[in-house]
């Protein structure tokens, strides 16, 4: 089975997803982490991202501009959208090629816009993370040294955790960190019960 697994941005889907391979051993694929690893492997990819972004969009070492990038398609919706449109039909077709090879009862595939790019379709089950708002501002100031003011920005970018709520079959409430593991194993064996193990 696919369990997808998202949630907005600081609200600690990475935390939870890695919770679910360390104690469960269940293969992990982090869409974020291997989006940014194509973006600079696929030498057609990069070709695309240049001639949509600027070359100034890679450092000289080949390493993605992340400050350019971030502040061309977060300021331009029509960007973003052109930037979605390029690079997540290859994290779709690696996704593929990668669960292929897994030999897991399911698989997480972890995924910050699972639902606005329609990547919950081909997943068996959602679980969405849900944190306050606060906590997430906080959160990604701290990780990414970035102020108040950006934080909203990229938050307004994402879907509304009602939203989210809505069309996911699991929640995972990240308040207190040491509630996580209950709320994990808990969903761990309604997954197991799903596929009769």
């Amino acid at each position: 089975m696919i369990v997808g697994l998202t949630g907005g941005i600081g609200s600690g889907k990475t935390t939870v997803a890695k919770l679910f391979e360390q104690r469960y051993q269940i293969p992990l694929y982090i869409s974020d982490i291997e989006a940014k690893r194509l973006m600079i492997e696929d030498t057609f990819l990069v070709q695309e991202i240049k001639a949509l972004l600027g070359d100034e969009s890679y450092l000289p070492t080949g390493e993605l501009n992340r400050g350019h990038i971030g502040g061309k398609i977060f300021n331009d919706k029509s960007l973003l959208s052109q930037m979605n449109a390029l690079v997540h039909p290859r994290v779709a077709e690696d996704f593929k090629q990668w669960y292929k090879a897994q030999k897991s009862p399911y698989v997480i595939k972890e995924t910050a816009l699972l639902f606005e790019i329609g990547g919950h379709l081909s997943c068996d089950y959602v679980i969405s993370v849900i944190a306050p708002l606060q906590d997430r501002i906080k959160r990604v100031s701290d990780r990414d040294n970035l102020d108040e003011e950006a934080v909203i920005n990229k938050i307004k970018h994402q879907s509304s955790d009602a939203y989210k709520m809505e069309l996911s079959d699991f929640l995972i409430y990240n308040k207190d960190l040491s509630e996580l593991p209950v709320q994990i194993s808990n969903i761990h064996k309604k997954l197991l019960q799903i596929i009769h193990i």
